[in-house]
């Protein structure tokens, strides 16, 4: 029991001490307080399939845009929902939106890369921005990040939403991934033009139209399911401006609703983001478990088996620390200071994603995802 607590205390120090240091390093754009140098052309791309409870708001606040040029192009990538009469008659109150009924799915493309590759193929500007069918955009996002964009002379800027919580599910499960995603984003070496990290949010990748064709487009990633960190790697490859910061002040985001949306939604694509290695997968498990679930257990096993006054102070003092970093991400995401007491049960549900989405790209060598099924990278 002695290793066992002295290890626990390394690991939530180490933790810790990363991942703060790495917060340290996260640019947050906030709403522009300056008129724009210049305003150029922003053509906003959205895929859609099967979006019929997000679209109608998410198109609706970027057609709201106070921003003087723009348009929005929605691709229809065949939807069976209402997705499809949502857009026809949000187009008819609209000008600025455009819509596209997608072709059929060549092969050798993923959904959403092609959904992309045909609004970039119509779209007039000299700025791209590609994102979701679900965000929820302020008025002055894209004006916002345009400005941002100027100031810091970028290539290609990424934002992070602020995330919206419902189900009980989504409070207990949500922090652990998007603290997991945070610390390991390394936001400083994105924004060094000399070191190859990158990183991509798909729900909002602001780039240049210049930069978008002399890396290839989507047709650089187009059989890739995480699309949005292989198209920030290309363009950090040719030389990208980029920076990954945090948008919550500009656009909101309800990723999943309910346990099963969940679990299937990170299963698609945690182990690729991990590049398919087990033991950095296994690696990131016992980290998760490591702060969220072991500093209770060794906390409570040394109370109980009444371990020596120095044990028990140094597994109390390891649990109030994670309790403290815990009470800082809840404020941070815009949480109840309650959820701490349930994030334990999301480290275990995280935990079994990530086994869940192991196996299936090993084994069962797919994925699946909007009712396709796609073969995993090899």
């Amino acid at each position: 029991m002695v290793w066992l607590t002295v290890l626990q205390i390394i690991v939530v120090l180490t933790v810790v001490v990363y991942f703060g240091s790495n917060m340290l390093s996260l640019v947050r754009v906030r709403p522009a307080a300056a008129p724009l140098p210049s305003m150029p052309f922003v053509s906003v791309c959205v895929p859609a399939r099967n979006e019929e409870r997000d679209i109608e708001a998410c198109l609706t606040s970027l057609l709201q845009q106070e921003y003087p040029e723009f348009e929005v192009i929605v691709v229809d990538d065949h939807s069976t929902d209402r997705t499809s009469d949502i857009i026809r008659s949000l187009k008819e109150k609209h000008p600025r939106l455009k819509s596209i009924q997608s072709a059929p799915l060549p092969e050798g493309w993923y959904g959403k890369p092609f959904a992309l590759h045909q609004a970039s193929q119509v779209a007039r500007g000299k700025l791209l921005l590609f994102t979701d069918a679900d965000p929820i955009f302020e008025p002055y996002a894209l004006a916002s990040a345009v400005h941002f964009m100027q100031l810091r002379r970028l290539d290609l800027l990424t934002l992070m939403p602020r995330a919206l919580f419902g189900s009980f599910w989504e409070r207990a499960v949500q922090p652990v991934i998007f603290g997991l995603i945070a610390g390991l984003s390394r936001f400083r070496k994105i924004a060094d033009p000399n070191d190859p990290h990158a990183m991509g949010f798909g729900a909002f990748i602001l780039i240049t139209r210049d930069l978008y064709r002399k890396m290839g487009g989507h047709e650089a990633v187009r059989a890739r399911i995480l699309e949005d960190i292989s198209l920030a790697r290309v363009a950090k490859h040719n030389g990208a401006r980029m920076l990954a910061a945090d948008g919550k002040a500009l656009f909101s985001i309800r990723m999943y609703h309910s346990f099963k949306e969940i679990w299937e939604g990170w299963r698609k694509n945690v182990f690729l983001a991990f590049k398919q290695s087990i033991p950095k997968t296994v690696y990131y498990i016992a980290m998760i478990l490591g702060v969220t679930v072991t500093p209770w257990l060794l906390a409570i096993a040394n109370a109980a088996f009444d371990a020596s006054a120095w044990m028990q102070a140094v597994s109390t003092v390891a649990l109030l620390v994670v309790l403290f970093t815990e009470v800082s991400l809840c404020e941070e995401l815009g949480l109840s200071g309650w959820c701490i007491w349930i994030l334990p049960l999301g480290g275990i549900v995280v935990s079994g994603i990530l086994v869940n989405s192991m196996i299936h790209v090993l084994f069962k060598k797919q994925s699946m995802w909007r009712g396709r099924r796609y073969a995993s990278p090899t």
